[in-house]
């Protein structure tokens, strides 16, 4: 009888850890109600520390576009070892592409002059940014942001015509970052410009 209670209580015992710790793993994803300014690269920041969990918070939160969250939308947050090893396995395929693409490019820089080169990286930085913001359409819009570089209206001042979205574009780009490469820089490092 003795081992029989011995037994029973090793049971309940091992149960009662089991449902403990199966407990702790159900609360490993966190729910954030995204906040005004939030972006998905804020959030990956806050959580992460770093841009790593970007595309995993698109997938599990079905988020087709990475530059449109809405204030006050709840997003799950994989905070626990699984989300650093699938954004980990999804980082993997896109180092590799980026990389063929420089060494792609490197005899043409090498083959032209170097003005050349400055202006026809300035055109495909410009370009990459204008496809990354609006897939290069002049009458986008997303909320207060238009056109092809998704401008604030505000800069546009009602005038929405491509040749002076490409002025203030230019400017804007000018002044913040002082070229469209390090425009680009900056919009790949934190996935807005």
């Amino acid at each position: 009888m003795k081992s029989l209670k011995t037994i029973l209580l090793a049971t309940t015992l091992t149960a009662g850890f089991g449902i403990f710790m199966g407990t702790t793993d159900a609360h490993a994803d966190s729910l954030y109600t995204v906040k005004s300014g939030d972006t998905l690269s804020t959030i990956s920041h806050q959580f992460n520390g770093d841009n790593s969990l970007i595309d995993l918070i698109a997938k599990d939160n079905n988020i087709l576009n990475v530059n449109m969250i809405f204030e006050g939308e709840e997003l799950v947050i994989r905070t626990d070892e699984e989300a650093t090893q699938a954004s980990a396995q999804q980082q993997a395929p896109v180092a590799a592409p980026v990389q063929e693409t420089q060494v792609q490019e490197a005899p043409v820089a090498e083959s032209t002059p170097v003005s050349s080169t400055v202006a026809a990286d300035s055109s495909s930085a410009k370009e990459w940014i204008a496809q990354k913001e609006s897939s290069g359409s002049y009458g986008a819009t997303n909320g207060k942001y238009i056109g092809r570089y998704q401008l604030d209206a505000s800069y546009l001042n009602g005038d929405y015509s491509e040749a002076n979205q490409e002025r203030v574009a230019d400017s804007y780009v000018a002044g913040r970052y002082g070229s469209w490469e390090a425009a680009q820089s900056f919009w790949m490092a934190n996935g807005w410009y």
